[in-house]
């Protein structure tokens, strides 16, 4: 028996799907919203099967369902049928009587009872907080409320914050501030001599950026915040929150005080924190919760991991003037287009930061110059160094097994910390799930904000229409930023074959670096990738290395979501004289003898 049909065994309604099907994502909410506990949903493209696996799992599917396309659904552990077969697509994409007269019987009644509150939110993050906010908007007289705690963070400083979560306080926006910091230096550095201004010797003051930082979060988001839940009748507890049963959340204060209340719906929005590892010697080390909010200047920096945010402070740390060191095991930014990935690393290691390529941390123990000393090996060698600051930056775990979700039945991975949540409800039907605690969905603030809405947004009937995790942009603020959207070429190549794809490429030269003669490097250069389905002429991916990423990268989002053909972009007219306006030219070639395009 393969493992897909021991699930069918066990559980009673199962559903086959993919994460990017329309189909599956409208036949599983429609389900769902039945209020249907303990669904099982398979989503073949998240068991980490490489593409011929998955070809060879959907066979072995097909050999017993006579059906090769998602979502399957099966009832009593009988086949039922496909998206035609349970939903009226063409009665506006409800289910069938049939459909509802199968599954009917499992269905529970809508929770009766008197509750403390309509909607209770676990957790204080960005989510969280856009979740209630919205159910106050769309609501009035709504009684809501959320909890938020920060348990001090692992490691020597046991840093905490207010209300906001991860992206306020110790991410996106600590993180972005900081690396404006950096380009600032850079650019003072690198291109301002060469437009005519007189720069002196490069200084940087932490503790004069931090008191700002620190201070502009503070008062305009966590005070905003809590400023916000007042105004719009929301019950705020600054108390840990976890789970007695379904509808019953026990609230315990800083002193250990607790008390219960009850709700009739629960969101899960607590989110994730940094995995610091299993390394001997870890207490020693800090971790982004920590680099934010560090009262002194990091000096000499070790930052291990190779993933986003190990080369975020690095390149940031570096930016600033220190002495900076990424240990990598492998390979930078998995996951990523590879050639866009190369330029970032040969960009960071132009402007001074170090890498450790092939190396591992062995443990961590007090330093004789410096505060810690790192065994290590690399390249089979063992060798040892002494920093100021090591950030282990190796990973993030959810919160789940902190919440008492196994007194409420709902079903999670204690390896990953995540739920599952597909259609952000849980297995159980009056808790829902959304943000970095759902399993296999992008670790994204404006996710888990959208995911939110949409969740507070069904419940009050506003909306059928779930959220779709498909072609979503981001921006990785490495030194060279890096935007991205859709396929990249890897994954181009695996869906489409060598020849069912085109990457079209452009070195781009952004004004703001042209006169600047530390720029005279191929490592210095702006780098631009559209990939165009052949089959059809559509935009499926594009990328971008260079100033201001984010912001090129949002408008090429809403073109990817659109369906937009490389023929409509070249028959847009740009805007000049911007790096944008590459995207239009980007499959043109210059005439013979021209230098650089005008």
């Amino acid at each position: 028996m393969d493992a897909w049909e021991k699930e069918v065994a066990d559980h009673e309604v199962v559903i086959i799907s993919k994460s990017w099907c329309p189909f599956c994502r409208i036949m599983i909410q429609l389900i769902l919203d039945m209020r249907i506990p303990n669904v099982k949903i398979i989503e073949v493209d998240q068991l980490g099967l490489s593409l011929e696996q998955e070809k060879e799992f959907m066979q072995n599917v097909k050999a017993k369902t006579n059906e090769h396309r998602v979502p399957q659904l099966f009832v009593n552990h009988k086949y039922i049928g496909e998206f035609d077969d349970v939903v009226d697509e063409a009665g506006g994409n409800i289910l069938k009587p049939s459909s509802v007269e199968l599954l009917s019987p499992f269905a529970e009644p809508e929770p009766d009872g008197l509750y403390s509150y309509d909607l209770f939110v676990l957790g204080g993050g960005s989510g969280g907080c856009a979740a209630v906010l919205e159910a106050a908007k769309l609501n009035p007289g709504a009684s809501l409320a959320i909890a938020d705690f920060v348990t001090p963070a692992e490691g020597p400083m046991g840093t905490t914050w207010g209300v906001g979560g991860t992206c306020v306080n110790v991410g996106c926006i600590p993180k972005k501030l900081m690396h404006i910091a950096a380009t600032m230096g850079d650019v003072n550095e690198t291109d301002a001599p060469a437009y005519g201004w007189e720069v002196g010797p490069k200084k940087h003051d932490w503790k004069t950026m931090c008191d700002r930082v620190h201070g502009y979060i503070k008062t305009e988001l966590n005070e905003g915040l809590t400023d916000g839940f007042a105004a719009n009748g929301v019950t705020y507890y600054n108390k840990y929150a976890t789970l007695v049963d379904r509808h019953t959340i026990k609230l315990t204060d800083k002193d250990g005080n607790e008390e219960t209340v009850t709700a009739k719906y629960i969101l899960l929005a607590a989110g994730g924190r940094p995995n610091t590892g299993t390394f001997e010697g870890k207490e020693l080390c800090i971790s982004s919760d920590d680099l934010f909010w560090l009262d002194k200047p990091p000096g000499k920096t070790l930052v291990i991991g190779a993933a986003y945010i190990a080369l975020e402070c690095g390149g940031m740390l570096t930016g600033m003037g220190y002495d900076v060191t990424v240990m990598v095991r492998s390979q930078l930014l998995r996951g990523f287009d590879r050639e866009c990935v190369d330029k970032i690393g040969a960009y960071m290691e132009h402007h001074g930061t170090k890498f450790a390529m092939k190396s591992s941390p062995k443990k961590f123990v007090k330093g004789t110059d410096k505060a810690v000393g790192c065994h290590f090996v690399q390249d089979g060698a063992e060798k040892y160094e002494e920093f100021d600051t090591v950030l282990l930056a190796i990973g993030r775990k959810g919160e789940c097994e902190k919440l008492g979700l196994e007194n409420a039945g709902v079903w999670f991975d204690s390896h990953s910390g995540k739920v599952e949540a597909v259609c952000e409800r849980t297995n159980v039907p009056n808790i829902f799930c959304i943000g970095d605690l759902v399993a296999n969905r992008l670790e994204l603030t404006p996710v888990a904000k959208m995911a939110g809405k949409k969740v507070v947004r069904r419940l009050n009937g506003e909306t059928k229409v779930g959220m779709d995790y498909t072609n979503i942009a981001t921006t990785v603020f490495t030194p060279l930023e890096y935007g991205m959207v859709g396929l990249n070429s890897e994954e181009a190549e695996e869906k489409f074959g060598p020849d069912g794809y085109e990457a079209i490429s452009k070195v781009v030269k952004p004004l703001e670096w042209i006169l600047s003669p530390g720029r005279d490097n191929d490592a210095n250069k702006a780098f631009m990738k559209i990939i165009v389905q052949s089959s059809n002429d559509r935009i499926v991916g594009f990328h971008y290395c260079g100033p201001n990423a984010g912001e090129l990268t949002q408008a090429m989002a809403l073109a990817v979501k659109c369906k937009a053909t490389k023929d409509m972009l070249t028959e847009t007219i740009g805007i000049h004289p911007t790096s944008a306006e590459y995207m239009t030219t980007i499959d043109t070639k210059k005439a013979d003898g021209v230098k650089c395009e005008t």
